[in-house]
């Protein structure tokens, strides 16, 4: 039942929204091509439902000659490749807004695990003691609004397990409105060599 739930409510939150902020989606894809040569969109292989991959969606923060399938905490200079646009954009999270995309095909669901790069096998491994590989990942989750970037592998997965335990409605509610407030003040957020778990 929760399941089915959460599947109604997802696909329902994701159309609305992006019927809802097509114009803002509009005036993104616009600057973003302005900004810099490429695509718009960037496209990523990701860990889903029970380890199976899927190519997650985000817009494009990066230039075209970044390293391909390498978190941004491994670049020495990321600032060398993050565009004008991209900034903006990965400190306000608008970056992750294709992801609603996602949601509505079934790879993810808007609360769950991050999902992980195809080649974090240590947090795919660590993921796996907790079952929190057995679970769609999401656009948000416990974890991201218990530390985002700052947690070492160990205690991200950890945090993860305990909302695949306890997951339910509620806690979905409670998590969205706390990433909303997160987001906000960009509370985690790091760049570079030293943020352990950053997203590419």
């Amino acid at each position: 039942m929760f399941s089915i739930a959460k599947r109604i409510i997802d696909f329902s939150l994701s159309l609305v929204t992006l019927v809802g902020l097509s114009v803002v989606l509009f005036i993104l894809c616009l600057v973003i091509k302005l900004d810099s040569p490429g695509p718009i969109l960037f496209k990523q292989k990701r860990i889903g439902k029970d380890k199976k991959e899927f190519e997650i969606l985000k817009f494009r923060t990066m230039k075209i000659d970044t390293p391909n399938d390498m978190p941004t905490h491994l670049l020495k200079k990321p600032d060398f490749y993050i565009t004008k646009t991209g900034k903006f954009l990965r400190k306000t999270s608008l970056d992750e807004l294709p992801q609603l995309v996602n949601i509505l095909k079934g790879d993810m669901s808007l609360i769950g695990p991050r999902p992980a790069l195809w080649n974090q096998y240590d947090l795919i491994e660590e993921r796996d003691k907790y079952k929190a590989n057995d679970v769609l990942p999401g656009l948000t989750g416990l974890a991201q609004i218990s530390g985002r970037d700052e947690l070492p592998i160990e205690v991200k997965a950890k945090i993860d397990g305990e909302y695949v335990q306890k997951k339910s409605l509620i806690l979905d509610t409670q998590i969205f409105i706390k990433t909303v407030f997160s987001v906000l003040k960009s509370d985690g957020v790091k760049e570079g060599i030293n943020a352990d778990n950053k997203d590419a």
